[in-house]
């Protein structure tokens, strides 16, 4: 049962208590939209040391982002036409790769970023609303540095593995898709759309046994779809 409020005291320290319990419950969802991006350091660094041996050109094609990208063997074979540089890093989240944009985008001077992120994001609890606000972070830390660079989302892929999580997955995408229309800078790569079978579900046969990560079959439809992106 609900406690009628009688006096303005108990009206007071009702006010009081609801107001605490929002404060309490924003710092519980900032706390969990918080990510410690420094348990990928070993691999940044790792990066880092391999720039110094072998620097990468100016002017390439950047891939950064999960492990759809850092698993991506073929990435050089694929694009051979063109100079890439991978630099995924498995099991991140859009906001790693906003940590480290001073590490391994910045110093690159890409002539175009290519980002998969936000699988990762969705299934950890992510809103929709969260993934588009951390891409937008994502492009307004570049923008300064890389001002021409084309920065092109790839689209958060329908996996069986992850299929529960769809319909956020297509409202992130729409949102990302929309923002993307108001910069001529932005590029929206849609292959959710492409890896859909006759029945509206994931294609199996473009996957591993993990039925969440691609297979040479799903990555030779990745290069098709984003190939024509790259052109000048």
């Amino acid at each position: 049962m609900f406690r009628t409020i009688n006096s303005p005291k108990q009206t007071a320290l009702f006010v009081i208590a609801l107001t605490a319990g929002a404060g309490l419950a924003g710092q519980t969802l900032r706390a969990q939209n918080k990510l410690d991006s420094s348990k990928w350091e070993s691999e940044i660094k790792a990066f880092e040391a391999a720039d110094k041996t072998n620097p990468p050109p100016h002017g390439a094609v950047l891939f950064i982002g999960s492990s759809s990208i850092r698993q991506w063997k073929t990435l050089a074979e694929d694009f051979q036409e063109y100079k890439v540089i991978n630099r995924g890093f498995g099991g991140s989240q859009i906001i790693d790769s906003v940590a480290f944009v001073d590490r391994i985008v910045i110093p690159y001077k890409p002539r175009m970023i290519l980002l998969y992120a936000g699988d990762n994001d969705i299934a950890a609890g992510k809103s929709p609303e969260q993934v588009l606000a951390d891409f937008k972070t994502f492009t307004r830390k570049v923008r300064p540095s890389l001002v021409e660079a084309k920065v092109a989302f790839i689209s958060i892929k329908p996996s069986p593995s992850r299929w529960e999580f769809a319909e956020k997955i297509k409202a992130a995408n729409r949102m990302i898709e929309d923002f993307c229309k108001q910069d001529e800078r932005l590029i929206y790569v849609d292959v959710f759309n492409p890896m859909l079978g006759a029945d509206g579900k994931p294609r199996p046969e473009l996957f591993v046994e993990d039925r969440l990560h691609l297979n040479l079959k799903g990555y030779a439809l990745w290069t098709a779809t984003i190939r024509p992106r790259l052109k000048k």
